[in-house]
């Protein structure tokens, strides 16, 4: 049904009907062969869960992890799994079960929980890079600022900055005309993707996304980019390369990490204005960019961090020595 309607009002133009269902299309332009690209989505959530899941028990059970920068890697861990379950499962029901139907307020929902976890990700971003900034610049300060209560302190300002900052999105989302179309091309319900759908102006969408994103994300990475130039500047004072090598290697999992979040970010604002020529591009962006971190974040920990290795050797095999 292209048109799922919960009533009508008369109004001087004639009837004015109101969806109560949106259908998410899946994939533009491939929708007939979309359903072979969900066995590597799924082993994409899978491992997402799984990897992050040991992450997590890992950092909890390994005393010797109990320090501020795996702390924050155990809460990135929380919000990774929180972003992929918010979208995967749907995707995957859209993908075998062609279950495209999804109700007002559970798509409205879905833009709040997306918006909410990935500012959490930013944040939490932030947050590795300011201890990183202490360890590396003011050692001799870090252990009495970077704290257990400064890490609860600043989770939970995270979680508040976001779960209340996001609110006007779906929120206005919400208070749009839905009355003709309800087909949305893409597999989740983005803002953009729903209000586009609107009868009347979106523009206060579109403008309160963008003060959010350059309020939220924008401060985040602007903060996370003065970390790492002062970083970079007590780095080079160093007289001894080998203590250079040492302070940066700390880093470069943070960095990864970092240049693969904002990057994707950009190329999807970018892809977003090439939408209706290309309109698969921003929509495959869009997904992956909420997918591939979750998967991603803990491969890049593990690979290059020793203590987290030889933590999880410890906890998940007791028996196994260490060389």
């Amino acid at each position: 049904m292209p048109l799922a309607v919960c009533g009508h009002s008369n109004s001087s133009n004639g009837s004015h009907f109101q969806v109560k269902e949106f259908i998410l299309m899946g994939l533009p332009g491939i929708h007939s062969w979309q359903h072979w690209l969900s066995l590597p989505l799924a082993l994409l959530y899978l491992s997402s869960i799984g990897a992050n899941l040991l992450i997590f028990i890992t950092i909890w059970k390994d005393p010797k992890l109990h320090q501020p920068m795996y702390r924050f890697l155990s809460i990135l861990s929380i919000v990774d799994m929180g972003l992929a379950t918010t979208i995967t499962p749907k995707i995957l029901a859209i993908f075998w079960f062609d279950a495209k139907a999804v109700s007002l307020p559970e798509c409205f929902a879905q833009i709040y929980a997306i918006h909410c976890f990935v500012g959490m990700e930013s944040g939490i971003f932030l947050c590795m890079a300011f201890d990183r900034y202490m360890a590396i610049c003011h050692p001799l300060r870090y252990p009495t600022i970077v704290t257990d209560s400064f890490v609860f302190k600043a989770t939970v300002f995270m979680v508040l900055r976001n779960g209340l900052g996001v609110i006007p999105v779906p929120v206005l989302a919400a208070q749009r005309d839905y009355c003709s179309s309800n087909e949305i091309e893409h597999c989740l319900c983005s803002n953009l993707g729903v209000t586009s759908l609107a009868c009347d102006d979106r523009r206060p969408n579109s403008i309160c996304q963008m003060i959010l994103a350059s309020l939220i994300m924008g401060v985040d990475l602007t903060l996370i980019i003065l970390s790492y130039v002062l970083i970079l500047w007590s780095v080079l004072k160093l007289n001894s390369a080998e203590a250079a090598s040492k302070a940066l290697s700390t880093c470069s999992s943070h960095l990864i990490l970092i240049l693969f979040f904002y990057t994707v970010i950009a190329v999807i604002f970018v892809t977003h204005l090439a939408g209706r020529k290309y309109p698969l591009i921003p929509v495959l962006f869009n997904v992956l960019h909420n997918i591939i971190p979750p998967a991603l974040n803990p491969i890049v920990y593990a690979f290059r961090t020793q203590d987290l290795r030889l933590g999880f050797q410890k906890v998940f095999l007791p028996g196994k020595k260490s060389r």
